[in-house]
């Protein structure tokens, strides 16, 4: 590196610390990333992004993670598919040409058999003739059956490797479904599980009932205590969330403080019960400040709770669970609200007109 690249790149990583101490974002190793990338312009659309946040207020940590997770995580994952891709394209190069060398041994092998047997269809021969075409055929033979060993060894040993790169892209798109921060199912994962989850219902008719859950007073955690104790609210919400739920059932991260679950085979009062069990899990849970132990109090959530309908799509069933967790916010927090309640709100609200 040239000492005028040293210096440039100097530059970027002080103007990637600056913004970091700029936007209180902890310099935590991918914020960084995403900010000297920022600095160097390298990528116009993150830059465009990120502007426009600057412009409208300030980047917090919980937008830097997502514009992460948009701009640069995906960016490493289709890398490592790429990668996974180019690999499987050279196995199977070698294996073509390994069967091509295999067939061209046995297309030889044959004609010499076929020269075997012409030559045996003659009427007489010497003990020297049979055997020097007895070795002529057994060198033949010791040809083929190398050909064929290593034929074995190449298809052995693409068995393995498409083995492991089958194991790379289970990987792959197990962490393009994760959330990074709390490992549960991000959005992505959400979508395509609750696709899943309403083409089942609608085909087979069995119950499905979908949770919206938000976490009170969520931006208190984070200007009070910093965005380090917001993350581990995050966390603790979300783990709570996924251990109370059972195998078919999808915990997910929706967005920002918000979470959700998809739970098949469950009827809206199951439904319920669940998310209060979820709330009190949740609120029996009490914070500590690991560096100093310091107890910050007890988080609370309130959630929203619809069931699928023959005529819902998954837009409208997600609208009117966020109807009902908005009517669990406004209700005072910390509680369950179903669209049944929700319903006889909205009657109570046309009886009294």
């Amino acid at each position: 590196m040239s000492e005028q690249e040293f210096r440039r790149a100097l530059g970027y990583a002080s103007s990637a610390l600056e913004l970091l101490k700029r936007a209180l974002i902890p310099p935590y190793p991918q914020f960084y990333e995403l900010l000297y990338t920022y600095a160097t312009g390298v990528n116009p659309a993150l830059n465009n992004r990120v502007n426009e946040i600057f412009r409208e207020g300030h980047v917090t940590s919980d937008i830097a993670e997502r514009l992460y997770n948009e701009f640069l995580k995906a960016q490493d994952t289709n890398a490592r598919m790429s990668g996974v891709s180019e690999r499987m394209s050279k196995r199977i190069v070698a294996v073509h040409d390994a069967i091509d060398s295999a067939m061209t041994t046995a297309s030889a092998y044959s004609a010499s058999l076929q020269v075997a047997s012409g030559d045996l269809g003659q009427d007489e021969h010497d003990a020297a003739e049979l055997r020097t075409l007895a070795s002529a055929l057994l060198a033949e033979t010791r040809r083929m059956q190398d050909a064929n060993h290593r034929l074995e060894m190449s298809l052995q040993a693409s068995r393995d490797d498409i083995e492991a790169l089958q194991r790379d892209l289970d990987d792959v798109r197990r962490e393009a479904l994760l959330d990074p921060l709390t490992k549960i199912h991000n959005r992505k994962a959400f979508d395509e599980g609750l696709a899943h989850a309403v083409g089942r219902s609608r085909e087979t008719g069995q119950h499905l009932c979908l949770l919206l859950v938000d976490i009170d007073h969520f931006k208190r955690f984070n200007d009070t205590w910093g965005h380090q104790t917001g993350d581990q609210v995050l966390r603790l919400v979300a783990m709570t969330l996924k251990s109370n739920i059972k195998g078919k059932d999808i915990a997910a991260r929706y967005g920002g403080e918000e979470f959700a679950a998809v739970l098949p085979d469950t009827d809206l009062e199951g439904a319920v019960i669940v998310a209060d069990n979820i709330r009190k899990a949740i609120h029996a849970k009490e914070l500590l400040k690991r560096s100093t132990n310091e107890k910050l109090g007890r988080v609370t959530a309130s959630f929203g709770v619809a069931c699928f309908r023959p005529s819902d799509t998954q837009s409208s069933l997600i609208e009117r669970a966020d109807r009902c967790l908005y009517a669990a916010k406004h209700g005072g927090r910390n509680k369950v609200v179903s669209e049944n309640e929700l319903a006889r709100d909205d009657l109570a609200a046309v009886g009294a007109a």
